[in-house]
């Protein structure tokens, strides 16, 4: 065996070997950073972590799961909890905003959306994605409901969905730079809706 066969890492079967993981996610940062999200390919994540093909897509099964994976990895917005739910998530939407801004995040993230109107992987890692981000920041709504401040009928991930379509819509048309002033209008009509009170 030579000495680049030696170097190259190898699968550990299904089970992610996390030294192995963690050089293709920052082989895919790396090729993410130089060549954008149109010269992205697994091909070239492989070269780069000395990782066979096979190995990436048995972890990660498509490009897109690939690129969410290094999403999440760089995104760094926690769930604020201030007693007040209100204010919670407008110091979440304005931290993630400020994170896709500051970021490659935001350009990563738009992509995968683009992409996955078209393409059924990338809609699937999507989906995946978007359930698990749905049960995450649902948990600031089940706080809130635990301390008597939203009825305990509401529904957290409905809430969280609300909170997200305000934010991906921002993403995909160019408003992340939206002062707090303007997104604490929009928290409240989700917290309090619209209608005239009877």
């Amino acid at each position: 065996m030579t000495a680049n066969m030696e170097e190259t890492r190898r699968s550990i079967g299904a089970k992610r070997n996390p030294a192995s993981a963690d050089a293709i996610r920052e082989a895919a940062e790396a090729v993410l950073l130089e060549a954008g999200y149109a010269g992205f390919s697994i091909e070239a994540v492989a070269r780069r972590a000395r990782a066979g093909k096979p190995t990436i897509y048995r972890w990660w099964p498509s490009k897109a799961a690939l690129l969410i994976d290094v999403y999440q990895r760089q995104k760094r917005v926690d769930n604020p909890d201030t007693g007040n739910l209100e204010e919670d998530f407008v110091q979440f939407v304005q931290a993630l905003f400020q994170h896709w801004r500051d970021t490659p995040a935001g350009s990563i993230f738009r992509s995968v959306i683009a992409e996955a109107q078209s393409d059924e992987a990338a809609a699937t890692a999507l989906t995946e994605y978007a359930h698990n981000r749905r049960a995450h920041t649902g948990r600031m709504v089940a706080r809130a409901i635990e301390r008597g401040e939203v009825r305990a009928d509401v529904e957290p991930t409905v809430v969280a969905d609300l909170v997200a379509s305000y934010a991906w819509v921002h993403l995909l048309t160019g408003r992340i730079g939206e002062d707090e002033a303007t997104t604490r209008v929009a928290i409240r009509a989700i917290m309090h809706g619209i209608l005239a009170d009877a």
